[in-house]
């Protein structure tokens, strides 16, 4: 296993078989310690793809209902549900059982009451979906596991945004490995009704064009969002850079009648744009 000590102001809680604890920018986190991303970059640098969680939580306000599909061990939950304390609340969405068990004990951890942590995927209809057995004690890439092909693992909950049936629905972050389209037809109803801040990730190319029409007939405004994944001034203080020049490709999306000013980011007009 790789070696994923920090600098010395990432001191270790707790360390049990393949989960670790340390005290991060969002609060206390358990984490897959092999994990080559999200659990990497919090024994790093204390933190995860820290310009997402700026960039979502500069639209999130008090009192606002949010969706968070894939949200793995809750890096961007738990900011999500501190920008909309009390009154607002996160619905919080993981297929895999493990991940979802370390979801949950994370928004334990932080005495966070305004999740709701469903261990479900989410899709274009209701059903179950199967999810390989992983062994987490082995390094891989776990936030990448991408769902609908497998046929052989266990069987879960598949729902979808419209079936939550929200009498308000005002932000929806999707990461979620290629099911991007589907979670978004699941919720067409949803996103109709209530015209949603989308915030999607879109890194495969040979699905992006039908993503990016979906959103465009719906009358959305797109923009890419391309942070880099190493932050240099991230929570730990940490300098050294071990994902280089390693970018998230995400979009952020806008429903035509917002207000909200975009600058810096590259507008996406045509499902032609470039990738």
């Amino acid at each position: 296993m790789a070696d994923h000590s920090g600098p010395p102001n990432s001191e270790m809680l707790l360390e049990n078989g393949y989960v670790r604890l340390k005290q991060c920018r969002h609060g206390a986190m358990l984490y897959i310690s092999a994990d080559e991303y999200v659990g990497r970059s919090l024994d790093l640098y204390g933190e995860f793809s820290q310009s997402e969680s700026t960039v979502i939580n500069q639209v999130l306000k008090p009192g606002m209902v949010a969706i968070d599909a894939g949200a793995n061990i809750g890096c961007h939950t738990l900011s999500m549900a501190r920008s909309v304390i009390a009154k607002g609340i996160i619905h919080a969405f993981e297929a895999q059982r493990i991940v979802h068990q370390i979801l949950t004990a994370n928004i334990a951890l932080n005495a966070v009451t305004n999740v709701v942590s469903h261990h479900a995927a989410l899709g274009a209809t209701a059903g179950q979906i199967v999810v390989p057995h992983v062994d987490y004690s082995k390094t891989g890439n776990f936030g990448g596991l991408a769902l609908g092909e497998f046929e052989r693992g266990e069987a879960v909950a598949m729902e979808t945004i419209d079936g939550l049936n929200l009498a308000a629905c005002h932000f929806i972050k999707i990461d979620v490995e290629g099911m991007e389209t589907d979670v978004l037809a699941g919720g067409a109803g949803t996103i109709d009704a209530h015209q949603p801040i989308l915030y999607v990730e879109n890194d495969r190319r040979e699905r992006a064009p039908k993503l990016i029409e979906w959103l465009l007939n719906r009358d959305y405004r797109l923009y890419w969002h391309l942070p880099r994944l190493y932050n240099p001034d991230n929570f730990f203080g940490n300098d050294q850079n071990v994902f280089g020049k390693l970018i998230s490709r995400n979009m952020f999306c806008l429903p035509k009648d917002s207000q909200i000013s975009v600058t810096n980011f590259q507008e996406i007009t045509s499902p032609d744009s470039p990738f």
